[in-house]
């Protein structure tokens, strides 16, 4: 069996449904596809065109590599956050003012 189908195919059978007296159980035997697969692409594409089909796919891609990437920066940012936490140890302050008796004049 296919796994995967290129939008313009999944719009080609989509549009073969829409025609008078098809039935769907015999569209899906014909292009070896469930039905259940065929109900979940006409509920995604459902009137799309070819461009917004390409679209939505680009579109969807762009999303997961953009959520994986702010993840990656939220852990970054945790990370930081920790290490300054653990800066309030007596051994790793940054230095104070200095004693003023211990200044030198000149």
């Amino acid at each position: 069996m296919k796994k995967r189908f290129t939008e313009e195919q999944i719009i080609g059978i989509l549009r073969q449904a829409d025609a008078d007296g098809v039935v769907i159980r015999d569209l899906c035997k014909k292009h070896n596809i469930t039905e259940q697969t065929f109900f979940r692409w006409r509920t995604k594409y459902n009137g799309f065109t070819v461009p917004e089909a390409r679209r939505l796919k680009d579109l969807e891609a762009e999303n997961a590599k953009l959520k994986k990437l702010l993840a990656e920066q939220l852990l970054a940012i945790e990370g930081l956050k920790e290490i300054a936490g653990k800066n309030g140890d007596p051994g790793s302050e940054a230095p104070g003012p200095r004693d003023p008796e211990r200044q030198r004049t000149f």
